[in-house]
Formats: C-alpha cells, structure tokens, sequence
C-alpha cells in the first residue's frame, strides 16, 4: 500500500473512531455503507474497506455479512449474560436498585443532552416521542425504551452512552415490570405521560436543569411505586407463609 493510501486509510480510520468517540456512532449503531462514506470522504471503497477492517480488527466495530458493520457494545453482550439478566428480572430488589441507577445517570443525560443535542438528535427525540403518544393510552415498553435512549445519545458523553447501553437489557426490565402493574391505572400513566412530556420539551428547549429534574422525578416516581407494590406483595406471601406454618 502506498504511503497516500496508508494516509487515506489512517485518516477515515480516525474521523469513524471519531464519531464512535463523540457519540455519534451509539452503541450497535450501523455504520455506513462504503459506499456512503466513499461519497461523504472523497476516497476510494477499497480505503474505506482498509479502514473497517482496521476498526474491526480493534474491536471497535463488529462486521456480519449480508448486513453490515455495528459499533460494538462497551461490555459483553447480553447473550453471554442472560442468566444474570433472568435473576435480576425475577427479583423485586435488584429492580428497584436498576431504577436507582437509571435515576442518577438518566438525570445527567437529558442535562448533557438539554445542552448538547443537535438537530438530528432533536429530530429523532421528537419521533421517538410521537410514536409514543401514537399509542397512547397504552403503554409500549419498547417504544418508552427507544424514547429515552435517543435522548441518552443526545448527551453526547460516550462513556455516558455506553454505560446506560450496557444496561439496556435490565432497563427494559424494569420499563417492562411498570408496563405490567400499571398500565391500566390511568393516574399513574396521566403522570408518567406528563414526565415524558416535560423530558421532551425540556431537551429540546435546552432548559438543561429542567430536563434532569424531570428525567430523576419520572424514573424515581416509577421507582417508588413499583415499591410500595412489591412491599404489599412480600407482605401478603410472608402472611400466606406464616399462615401456613402455624397450621
């Protein structure tokens, strides 16, 4: 290889890990094609091939055939995990404990993102919100997921990004468990519209103090119902047991 073409690949080597880097590129993010960034980079499909294989190499993307190149998740994939995945969705604590977490690094996100989201974040923020209210009354786990990941990569703090994504399995665990106790108790759904609502106009208007105080109250409003439940729910087994023993 030539030392321009070294150079060439060097260079669209670096602005890909850039973007990783810098959030652009999330986790499992698809990278574009070759020919996309052979267009956007002025240099040839075969530097823009060296290069992916380079990142590939790294570790830094993941390359499957017939569909094309990923960034890579920070931590093992949830594949290699999933037993642990089980256990903390049948146990009540550690799904409170996940909100614990959820509140404080959710809350510096949409602060992060309130001040740094540009104009494609803003875009797919508002999509993800739209599809939400699209199914409304209802409650959609995955969509309430996707909403709040696209204001995560928003935040453009890629630390940020890849340690709320590495959580991502067990935040749509405990996303799932408020969908299954809740759903159909309208107060709780009117409020947690409203936080969704607040998150969004909050993000977007830049109002940054806002958007944390409102992504901690949404997450810790979740959190503190879902434990008054599973309080009443221990209670009445320990009752069931302790009825069952003195007999």
């Amino acid at each position: 290889m030539s030392h321009t073409a070294s150079s060439a690949v060097n260079e669209v080597t670096q602005y890909l890990q850039k973007l990783i880097a810098d959030g652009e590129l999330g986790p499992e993010s698809k990278i574009p094609s070759e020919r996309s960034l052979s267009a956007r980079l002025g240099v040839s499909r075969a530097i823009v091939r060296e290069a992916l294989h380079i990142l590939s190499g790294r570790g830094i993307i993941e390359t499957h055939h017939g569909r094309g190149s990923f960034v890579s998740c920070a931590v093992t994939s949830s594949e290699n995990k999933s037993a642990l995945i089980n256990l903390f969705g049948q146990d009540p604590k550690a799904v409170l404990e996940i909100l614990e977490v959820r509140e404080q690094l959710e809350g510096q996100a949409c602060f992060l993102a309130a001040q740094r989201a540009t104009a494609r974040d803003q875009y797919r923020i508002r999509e993800a919100f739209k599809k939400m209210e699209s199914v409304a009354p209802n409650w959609d786990a995955h969509l309430d997921h996707e909403f709040h990941r696209r204001v995560i990569e928003a935040s453009h703090n890629s630390v940020l990004i890849h340690t709320l994504s590495s959580l991502k399995d067990l935040t749509l665990i405990s996303i799932q468990e408020a969908v299954r106790n809740f759903n159909q108790k309208g107060g709780f759904k009117q409020v947690v519209d409203k936080h969704h609502s607040e998150i969004y106009q909050a993000v977007t208007t830049g109002q940054s103090a806002w958007a944390r105080s409102a992504a901690m109250d949404h997450v810790r409003h979740v959190r503190e119902a879902l434990k008054v439940l599973f309080d009443v729910e221990m209670k009445r087994l320990n009752d069931i047991q302790s009825s069952t023993i003195s007999k």
